[in-house]
């Protein structure tokens, strides 16, 4: 979808009037309209532009969630849940005004099951506050989208990230979630039993879909045991598919690494320069290993191996805590690192997947395609399931500028789909890339709203989402 067809949806002011005193009133000082407040709760990091909420709401108790819906409901006014903030493809915008759920203060840990390595939180927990809670358990939640986003926000994303290669993504470890339905009831979608034959998948049909089908009140995740030993390095390549191909084949012969993140030359350099780090500026592999001291010994050998054969330089890894955080650190800062880039440029975070044996042609057909339009834009991917983002710099002010950006996310994501590729691997579809949707799925999007309309008839649960609806 271009910028300019992301616009206002159509807004009952009558019913937003009538629902903000009903919010005023039923839930007091927890209910703020200041704009600043309502300005928060329209960030998207991206640069689609705010649209914000008529009000915010703090929920602080599923009852909190049923009131709220209910007002809703009855009044037909829009509901946006709000985790974070670190969505970036618009989820947490309010084309039509609304309300927004702000999950923050709803963060507690409800149960943990050691025994049977689950546990059930709250949607606004963290995944960083989940895994310090969980660390005298033993056992910590693998997901790591690399932003400190909410649990009940990374289900609605169906988010991934480094380590999904070991450990899947989040469709693989959520057993359950409790959620509000348009009728205002609060619905379990499953048991703790680690499979079922009961009935429909509606946890599955949760697990994704950005806040379209009703609002989260709980969700119950798969744990792991912390691993005994953590090994990690990085791996220089002279070009771009010499990397991919280390990657491929890697995951090809079986070997269990836990990470293994791809970075191109541009990302390299913009990471040494913001996170202080002092590698060879070539693509490179970040990779992470997780096991006893044998068994990450002898994956760490094979896997350099491996980056031997495909032309890598020497495989350095270390099993040093502080040396891996650093490593690690500056890869969650890869965005960052990628803005310093163009100081006052705008940076468009786009993400492709496509079949682990298509990732070396699609990396390497991106890079040309950047170097051919004389686009800034560092490259770094989750290599391990064919995952990799772009984020483009360019001058949001000036047309031009983003009519040469949307045009390059055009031909990624037509690339993508070519090589039966999805056109987002984790970041989702929200308002950004709903124009690519029907492309990728065809007539399994008219179901999709099919579904949509059956459990939400007037379109309360973040209209523009995914789809536009009528």
């Amino acid at each position: 979808m271009a910028l300019s067809d992301i616009r206002g949806g159509e807004r009952n002011e009558a019913a937003i009037a009538e629902a903000l005193g009903r919010f005023s009133a039923r839930f007091g000082a927890n209910f703020q309209t200041g704009a600043a407040i309502r300005g928060q709760h329209a960030h998207t990091t991206t640069y689609i532009p705010a649209q914000l909420p008529d009000g915010v709401l703090f929920a602080e108790s599923a009852d909190d969630v049923k009131a709220a819906v209910a007002i809703c409901a009855a009044l037909k006014v829009p509901v946006i849940p709000f985790g974070t903030g670190s969505s970036l493809e618009g989820q947490v915008n309010a084309p039509s005004g609304g309300i927004s759920i702000d999950f923050s203060r709803m963060n507690r840990v409800i149960a943990v099951n050691a025994e049977d390595l689950d546990c059930t939180v709250e949607p606004g927990i963290t995944r960083e506050e989940l895994n310090t809670y969980l660390r005298d358990t033993g056992l910590f939640f693998p997901i790591d989208p690399g932003a400190n986003a909410s649990i009940g926000g990374m289900t609605s994303t169906r988010a991934s990230g480094t380590n999904a290669v070991r450990y899947g993504t989040m469709k693989d470890n959520v057993l359950a979630v409790t959620a509000v339905t348009a009728n205002g009831e609060e619905i379990r979608t499953a048991r703790r039993a680690r499979k079922s034959s009961a009935g429909y998948d509606l946890t599955r049909l949760f697990v994704g879909a950005e806040g379209t089908l009703g609002v989260l009140t709980s969700v119950t995740l798969r744990l792991q045991g912390i691993p005994a030993v953590i090994a990690g390095g990085v791996c220089g390549f002279p070009t771009l598919k010499d990397a991919s191909d280390a990657v491929i084949m890697t995951i090809q012969l079986g070997i269990p690494v836990a990470r293994i993140e791809l970075l191109n030359t541009l990302q390299v350099a913009a990471c040494n320069a913001y996170s202080g780090l002092s590698l060879a500026e070539q693509p490179t592999l970040f990779v992470e290993f997780h096991g006893n001291e044998e068994s990450v010994r002898l994956q760490s050998e094979e896997f350099g191996a491996i980056a031997a054969e495909c032309g890598g330089g020497e495989f350095r890894w270390t099993a040093d805590a502080a040396e891996r955080a650093k490593l690690w650190k500056a890869r969650h800062d890869a965005y960052w690192a990628a803005k310093a880039l163009r100081p006052g440029h705008a940076v468009l975070a786009t993400d492709v997947c496509v079949p682990i044996s298509r990732l070396a042609d699609c990396v390497a057909e991106t890079e040309a395609d950047i170097e051919a339009h004389g686009l800034v834009a560092p490259i770094v991917g989750h290599a391990g399931d064919g995952n990799f983002h772009v984020s483009l710099l360019f001058d949001d002010k000036d047309p031009e500028g983003v009519a040469t950006a949307e045009a390059f996310v055009a031909r990624l994501n037509g690339r993508a789909l070519a090589m039966d590729g999805t056109c987002t691997g984790e970041h989702g579809i929200g308002q950004g890339k709903q124009g690519f949707l029907p492309g990728e799925l065809g007539g399994a999007v008219t179901l999709m709203a099919a579904i949509k309309h059956a459990l939400d008839p007037d379109g309360i649960f973040n209209p523009g989402k995914i789809f536009s609806t009528p």
